[in-house]
């Protein structure tokens, strides 16, 4: 009864629905201001709406990752969706500041259960020499599915309002849950084998946890990850607001802005990072890596000076400059983390970066800048953190690529 789906329809369905997942998680930076104004937050009030969402996504994200490695995946992933459609379309009916985060938490548990089982689930699907352009189109979706989601909340706040905005954007939600049940799901490490059977059942302990500690590669990898995702989380928050404020766009110009640059910017620089990873990778094993430190690291004064200038215009090309280097590393870092584990512990493997990475990055950084906003007077001078943890994630991920390149001049034969 259930049918097996093709590498490119599995790629096209998974990618599609990771779009919906970062159209809903963005919506609500590009609602901020007028959301804002009828709870009567403050900036750190404000900023914790996207702590507490992390606290729902980083905190569960283990749970998925261990039943990932165990159980019928395309179920974890179906009820991964509904609710967090279902915490998006509440969060349109919220009454309260204290509703309003309950139901962001539920929105970041639904985002979990996907982050952390749809990766692997491509990983089984494609082989190693197709992997990371597999990974490099799916994540696609994180700046198409951020910019739509900056649009359509920019709109909607201004034609319509910041309710309306939640409850369209997750309605689809609920049928999109349904989409893999007919199909079969793919064995665990078929296409990292010969015979194409199931990997060994994953045995995910103390010991197996401590294992990806003590896996310096894996560590380097997420660690700068970890840095990364503190500027990012609070970047992607704040950018709208920053436009309005320091800049005085309105909010519908400023979240219209960032949609723009987000969706071209992102889509092209993750395209090519990513395929240029590919084919830098064969001529070299330190290719992912490099590619991963040589596009944060120009991206540290540039960010700087997108945050320090007065002139409208030239903040906004920086802007631009910034976000597009930055999605230049999408598909290689998560290529890289699931390339650093044994294939049967690939959601173990994920989820403990997806813990890490929100835990000590872009959990508190959007509150971080909230709470300097507040005691400074000035969104533009508390960003200014932000270019430092870049300069952080480009140096970890620098001694990755000349760690790689060591690795493997040692290996090759004499």
């Amino acid at each position: 009864m259930n049918r097996r789906l093709s590498p490119g329809w599995t790629l096209f369905i998974f990618t599609g629905l990771n779009l919906f997942n970062y159209l809903d998680r963005y919506v609500l930076s590009a609602v901020l201001p007028p959301l804002a104004d009828h709870f009567k937050l403050n900036g750190e009030q404000s900023g914790r709406t996207s702590t507490v969402f992390m606290i729902g996504y980083f905190v569960t994200a283990p749970i998925f990752g261990y039943l990932g490695d165990r159980v019928s995946r395309k179920w974890l992933v179906a009820a991964g969706i509904f609710v967090w459609s279902l915490g998006t379309v509440l969060t349109g009916f919220a009454g309260s500041y204290g509703a309003l985060l309950a139901y962001r938490v539920l929105v970041g548990v639904g985002e979990a259960s996907y982050a952390t089982i749809g990766p692997g689930m491509l990983s089984d699907t494609f082989g190693p020499a197709r992997r990371n352009n597999a990974l490099t189109i799916f994540y696609v979706a994180i700046p198409v599915g951020a910019a739509l989601g900056y649009m359509f909340g920019g709109f909607m706040a201004d034609h319509y309002s910041w309710r309306d905005a939640f409850l369209w954007s997750g309605v689809p939600g609920f049928a999109l849950a349904l989409v893999l049940l007919p199909f079969q799901e793919p064995k665990r490490g078929a296409a990292d084998s010969a015979a194409g059977g199931d990997a060994a059942p994953a045995k995910t302990g103390v010991g197996e946890i401590l294992g990806f500690f003590r896996n310096t590669r894996y560590m380097l990898v997420v660690w700068g990850y970890v840095a990364y995702t503190f500027a990012m989380g609070a970047f992607a928050f704040w950018g709208p607001a920053f436009l309005e404020q320091a800049h005085g766009l309105s909010t519908a110009k400023a979240a219209g802005f960032f949609g723009a640059v987000t969706v071209f910017s992102g889509l092209v620089g993750t395209m090519a990072g990513g395929f240029a990873a590919t084919a830098w990778q064969k001529r070299n094993p330190a290719g992912y890596a490099w590619v991963l430190a040589l596009s944060v690291l120009p991206a540290v004064p540039i960010a700087f000076l997108a945050l320090w200038v007065n002139d409208t215009n030239l903040s906004m090309a920086f802007l631009a400059l910034a976000i597009f280097l930055l999605f230049l590393s999408t598909g290689p870092v998560n290529t890289l983390i699931l390339d650093a584990c044994p294939v049967n512990l690939r959601s173990s493997a994920m989820a403990l970066s997806i813990f890490m990475i929100h835990l000590f990055g872009d959990m508190w950084s959007p509150q971080i800048v909230g709470a300097l906003k507040d005691k400074w007077h000035s969104l533009q001078q508390a960003a200014l953190i932000l270019p430092v943890a870049l300069l952080v994630c480009g140096v970890l991920w620098l001694i990755l690529a000349f760690r790689d390149r060591k690795t493997a001049s040692i290996q090759l034969p004499r």
